[in-house]
């Protein structure tokens, strides 16, 4: 599972993150190094959430039983 971070400066200095392909996942954040913790937080939260929600993670999540 890989995630592309996308990052742009608002014109108040502040970073945007958004990762394009988890619909909704988009933070601010005073430094980019925050915005990239905030945003990488965010969508292990909406992963998580799908998956507890039973929606289809097939191919973003695999899991192996030993």
């Amino acid at each position: 599972m890989e995630f592309e971070i996308i990052f742009d400066r608002e014109e108040d200095g502040r970073w945007i993150a958004e990762i394009e392909s988890l619909p909704g996942v988009l933070v601010y954040g005073v430094t980019k190094e925050e915005a990239q913790s905030k945003v990488e937080a965010l969508a292990l939260r909406v992963i998580a959430d799908r998956i507890e929600s039973e929606q289809s993670t097939a191919g973003m999540v695999r899991f192996a039983a030993a």
